[in-house]
């Protein structure tokens, strides 16, 4: 029968093609040209329908028998063709286990970071908290509340960063003191950290428009400047080293009364005077006082029942003296060979 002849040709002409294709994307055409809905195989297969009820079942069981031969030819062509391509791609891909590995750097915190929590840890264990506040603040709370008036310098548009409808970007972190202070009022004791971002209009190697500032508020019956000095006297032990000393030379601030700017011993010379402290055995460290009756009573405390005290410090201030760092920029220009160090 003619159907038969042209099997035996499929069949033939087809393993000879299978066993010269050279990849499987080539190998998986020719499967769907050999047996797809209008491959050659289906093609033949078709043409069943003229045949004789006799001639019909002996075609159709050689067609299956061909189809078969065929899918097993291809399935062993496939398997070989496969593993071949992966030897080659391992040979292109190998690794050279001679070759030095490539070196994957950790990360760690940044220096700034370290200190603001060396500095918060500090104070936790003298019972303090922590506490936050937006960095975009009224005039009231960077100002006013502060007994900062509208005529004061630090108001001055070269000093603030401005916004529109009276807000500026705070220039100390103590809008963040006066917002506790509300809560809290008139309860006592009140003893809380604030650390965070401020900004100001300087720029220089000592000077940044953004810098980080930890200040600190204690406010309860009877505290007076032996309690502030004592607190500042254990921070500058435990952040500098325990042979450290403090003094309290008389300062100006508006929201503290009496005010001092606060030195510490230097480090480099242990107070005898060298090149880093200007031969003064002094190194400034931080400004801080008692605080105001104005700003107790303007957030709703009692002057002549309750006093407190606040400090204010630089973080970068404090990380330059513990790391006798001598530019403040370079805690900002992300120069991983400065920050490796730490």
């Amino acid at each position: 029968m003619r159907l038969l002849g042209e099997l035996e040709v499929l069949l033939a002409q087809a393993l000879e093609k299978i066993h010269a294709q050279r990849d499987t994307l080539a190998l998986e055409q020719y499967r769907v040209e050999l047996l797809g809905k209008k491959g050659q195989l289906t093609a033949i297969l078709r043409s069943m329908g003229a045949l004789s009820p006799d001639e019909r079942p002996v075609v159709g069981q050689r067609a299956n028998e061909v189809r078969d031969a065929l899918t097993a030819a291809l399935g062993e062509r496939s398997l070989l063709l496969g593993e071949e391509e992966l030897s080659r791609r391992l040979l292109l891909e190998s690794i050279d286990v001679t070759m030095p590995g490539k070196v994957r750097y950790l990360g760690h915190k940044h220096p700034l970071n370290r200190i603001i929590e060396e500095i918060t840890n500090i104070f936790l264990r003298l019972g303090f908290s922590v506490a936050d506040g937006p960095e975009v603040e009224t005039e009231y709370y960077n100002f006013e509340a502060l007994n900062v008036p509208k005529d004061h310098p630090a108001r001055d548009m070269q000093d603030s960063f401005y916004l529109t409808n009276g807000l500026v970007l705070r220039t100390q972190t103590s809008p963040v003191q006066v917002r506790s202070m509300e809560k809290m009022s008139p309860h006592c004791p009140v003893r809380i950290i604030s650390p965070g971002k401020v900004y100001r209009r300087d720029d220089d190697a000592t000077h940044s428009p953004m810098f980080q500032q930890v200040e600190g508020l204690a406010i309860d019956r009877g505290i007076n400047l032996g309690h502030l000095k004592a607190t500042l006297l254990f921070f500058a032990r435990e952040m500098f080293g325990a042979e450290r000393e403090i003094r309290l030379r008389p300062s100006y601030f508006p929201f503290t009364e009496p005010s001092a700017e606060v030195d510490v011993s230097c480090g480099s010379c242990n107070g005898s005077g060298c090149q880093v402290c200007k031969h003064t055995g002094w190194i400034e460290i931080l400004g801080a006082g008692l605080v105001h009756p104005n700003v107790l009573r303007q957030s709703g405390y009692d002057p002549e029942e309750v006093s407190g005290f606040a400090f204010g410090m630089g973080v970068e201030r404090i990380a330059m003296l513990k790391y006798r760092v001598e530019d403040l920029r370079h805690f900002f220009v992300g120069d991983m060979r400065f920050l490796r160090q730490f």
